[in-house]
């Protein structure tokens, strides 16, 4: 299943949120797209170092 993951920053004013980086991936679930997560959290060369992330299905249902 793809699932599409995104690390973003969070500015805590206003509680906007700005995309650091978008992967999409192939997972088995959604626990799995949350192990590969992880490694991508360590592993991207990413403009600025992520606060949190989400990681949604194709059609942009949230999963996480």
């Amino acid at each position: 299943m793809k699932m599409v993951i995104d690390f973003y920053r969070v500015r805590l004013a206003d509680d906007a949120h700005a995309v650091v980086g978008r992967e999409t991936v192939d997972a088995a679930g959604v626990d799995d797209a949350i192990a590969i997560a992880r490694q991508l959290w360590h592993t991207l060369d990413m403009p600025q170092q992520p606060d949190a992330l989400s990681i949604s299905d194709c059609a942009g249902n949230r999963l996480y």
